[in-house]
């Protein structure tokens, strides 16, 4: 069956047949985070909707080279040229270097993005791993004269590049529009124009992270890093770049900026947003003090919710809305979700129970079909799970025997349910898990006690004293029974 992915393009505002550059291949870029918090409900939504496509591309025969990177440094508190940098913030808040910082959020933001069936990009670079990268590419900017410098600093001339391009074809702005609505900020009296941005800034003698280069001791423009390490994982010109909804201005239309000027073309062939996570219609994110990190939805400390969701419950509240819609949060929601996720899962259980019939009752290709015209629309994902739950509902018939299917379209049947939402949407059975996790702790404990016995019988009394305290202080009951022992958690 041949699949024709269609994609809504932010760079032409219109669905478009996906065609990638070489054949079977596809290089994706993706903004990352910038870890100087622990990642919320916010992060959540361009790490699934990436791996959503990420898994549909891989799922269609290509051979995707994803870069998700990470900011860790030139990320001010603005999100502009002014401000602190908020690693090295957070560092000097909490005596702590810089890196260290880096570190421990990029390990949290990891271990959340497992938790929740995320997977690995390709590559993952830092942008501080790749400053001489950046220099060449200010270097390049200054040197085709759309760029100027100023007492140490490097600012990007948004005036001239429009003369001959267009600034604002991604967001719809235009230049006149900028002039009206950007504010006059500390700082910015060396820049031409208010809406030039900085591809490299001198570090004021408080700033902590800090590079030399050729026009002061500084660090580079926040905008400057997805420039440099697209073009250096996946080429000058590529297929999809991606990222959130607040990403498209000014980040993304400066990267297309930059990357004109330097290659001569803007970088990706398609721009792929998706939309904000909101709190009674507000973004949520750090900078409004509203978000929800993800530990407090998966432990429910959080005054905001009535209760803790599951890993799988957030992904599939946030796959239950095509991923350029909204996502407003209510508990209400995530409850509707759960249960919704909890139906689907029993469906998968009851799968294996199916039995072939002599004859089919329903049409196996008209459904994995209408699967696949859900996921070819623009990663239609709450389409595709009412068409899986349509399956579920066929799954029942056919173990109430009001439904059957033969042995070939059963086969065919199991085989499209599992790919669709093990394989493509990523969700996952976590009560089977959980129980094979119980399972085999019960199994290292038993093993434990066993050789505290094999040790007591051996006359090895230190051994079989600490066996029984380590147990005891990780919190477990051991009782020694006539035939061997008892234990239980406390």
């Amino acid at each position: 069956m041949e699949n024709t992915l269609v994609i809504y393009n932010s760079l032409t505002r219109k669905k478009e047949t996906f065609t990638s550059i070489h054949p079977k291949h596809v290089g994706l870029y993706v903004c990352g985070p910038t870890v100087y918090g622990d990642p919320h409900l916010g992060h959540a939504r361009p790490a699934i909707t990436f791996d959503l496509l990420f898994r549909y591309l891989e799922h269609l025969g290509y051979k995707v080279r994803y870069v998700r990177n990470i900011t860790d440094v030139g990320h001010l508190e603005a999100d502009a040229d002014d401000g602190e940098d908020k690693i090295a913030k957070k560092a000097r808040l909490e005596k702590l270097e810089p890196m260290e910082v880096v570190q421990y959020y990029s390990d949290r933001y990891h271990e959340f993005m497992d938790a929740l069936n995320v997977k690995k990009p390709s590559i993952e670079p830092r942008a501080s791993g790749h400053i001489i990268e950046q220099l060449q590419l200010v270097k390049d900017i200054l040197d085709k004269g759309y760029a100027y410098e100023c007492n140490g600093s490097v600012y990007f001339d948004v005036e001239k590049y429009n003369k001959e391009h267009h600034y604002g074809k991604l967001s719809g702005r235009n230049i006149d529009d900028l002039l009206s609505t950007t504010r006059d900020l500390d700082g910015q009296s060396e820049k031409k124009k208010s809406y030039d941005f900085a591809l490299w800034k001198k570090a004021a003698p408080e700033h902590i992270m800090r590079w030399p280069s050729p026009y002061s001791e500084g660090f580079p423009g926040w905008h400057l890093e997805c420039s440099a390490m697209s073009a250096k994982y996946l080429g000058e010109e590529f297929d999809i770049h991606g990222g959130g909804m607040d990403l498209l201005f000014p980040h993304h239309e400066c990267e297309i900026a930059q990357s004109t000027v330097a290659n001569g073309h803007a970088p990706a062939h398609y721009w792929m947003h998706n939309n904000m996570i909101t709190i009674n219609g507000q973004k949520m994110g750090k900078s409004l003090g509203n978000f929800i990190t993800l530990e407090e939805f998966f432990t429910g400390s959080n005054d905001l919710l009535e209760k803790a969701y599951s890993p799988m419950t957030i992904r599939f509240f946030i796959l239950q809305a095509q991923y350029r819609s909204t996502v407003d949060f209510s508990n209400e929601a995530l409850q509707a979700a759960e249960k919704g996720f909890t139906r689907l899962m029993e469906g998968m259980n009851n799968l294996e129970k199916v039995k072939p019939g002599d004859n089919s009752s329903f049409d196996v290709a008209a459904f994995k079909a209408k699967c696949y015209a859900a996921l070819n629309d623009d990663l239609n994902s709450p389409i595709l799970i009412a068409q899986l739950f349509d399956g579920v509902k066929q799954i029942n018939n056919m173990i109430a025997g009001t439904a059957n299917l033969t042995e070939e379209d059963l086969t065919a049947f199991k085989t499209l349910m599992r790919s669709m939402v093990e394989d493509i949407l990523a969700l996952k059975n976590e009560a089977a898990s959980s129980a094979g996790q119980n399972e085999l702790l019960g199994n290292v404990i038993d093993l434990m006690l066993q050789l505290r016995m094999d040790a007591k019988k051996n006359k090895d009394w230190a051994t079989a004293d600490r066996i029984r305290d380590e147990l005891q202080n990780m919190g477990l009951i051991i009782k020694d029974t006539k035939d061997g022992f008892e234990w239980e958690i406390k």
